[in-house]
């Protein structure tokens, strides 16, 4: 396992156009993000409809949706991040196919697991340690955001997870857009220290679903994810991780009633499997 450091990926073919992005969905928390010159796959969750995933302790779950991209239809990748080891966030599917080169950004537990199948260029981040990426001109800081996936005595039988921030950064380090993905967890107090750390975060992506295993929460329903918009307070939030898995128990109807409610809708943005959302970063913050 590589140490966190400053990471320089090729260059090659690289354009570092700061004014607009996507991010494709593709499925639980599997998207595809693309801007700043860097090409960034989320949690990678490729296996199809009607198959299992393995959750520890023989526990299992059924996928009810396809992912609305095939692993094998990826473009290059500069970046992985996974938020921790459970099968719903890296498969079996990605353990057989993706490149053992890529860079991987994840907990300090998955990057020696996946450097033990592998995997040369993981990077374990603990809360609040960071990794930067530079390809030619452009600049990506990934930093590990708390996370708890599940109640105190239940966590200790999961995986531990980590939130991800991504700060894309000019050829001065100043940062154009940060985009900010919960991993699984709940609402809990650590929380609160991301936006004192970090007060202007354009976008979120949001783990919900309302998992249950064993009748517990571990990964946050409507109510809590309406929680988070309200503590974090992106520009923009758009939900993922909602409604692939026979353990997922909040609809994102839930969620959606409760962003109504909140008054929050204007606020956020839906896509189903295989949308993409597009962004645009004013001409002021490029200067």
């Amino acid at each position: 396992m590589a140490t966190p450091r400053e990471i320089r990926l090729s260059a090659e073919g690289s354009r570092a156009d700061l004014s607009q992005g996507s991010i494709l969905f593709i499925g639980t928390a599997t998207t595809l993000i693309r801007y700043g010159g860097f090409t960034v796959l989320t949690d990678p969750n490729f296996l199809h409809k009607g198959e299992k995933v393995r959750l520890g302790y023989g526990l299992r779950s059924t996928r009810r949706t396809e992912p609305a991209m095939q692993i094998g239809a990826l473009p290059p990748l500069d970046l992985v991040m996974v938020s921790h080891l459970h099968e719903d966030h890296f498969d079996r599917v990605a353990e057989e196919q993706l490149d053992r080169s890529v860079p991987i950004v994840t907990t300090t537990h998955a990057a020696t697991t996946l450097g033990n199948k592998g995997f040369r260029n993981t990077h374990g981040l603990r809360t609040w340690e960071a990794a930067t990426f530079d390809k030619g001109e452009a600049r990506l800081r990934v930093t590990a955001m708390p996370a708890k996936h599940g109640p105190d005595l239940f966590e200790k039988l999961l995986p531990p997870t980590n939130g991800h921030l991504l700060e894309f950064q000019d050829p001065n380090g100043i940062t154009a857009f940060r985009l900010y993905a919960t991993g699984d967890t709940l609402i809990h107090d650590a929380l609160q220290e991301i936006p004192r750390r970090h007060p202007s975060i354009d976008l979120a992506l949001l783990h919900l679903g309302g998992t249950r295993v064993l009748g517990v929460l571990v990964t946050m329903d409507a109510a809590q994810g309406v929680e988070m918009i309200k503590i974090v307070a992106p520009t923009r939030s758009i939900p993922i991780h909602y409604n692939d898995y026979t353990v997922f128990k909040s609809p994102l109807a839930d969620f959606q009633a409760a962003v109504n409610a909140a008054g929050l809708d204007r606020r956020v943005s839906y896509l189903n499997h295989g949308d993409s959302y597009d962004f645009e970063v004013p001409a002021s913050r490029l200067t």
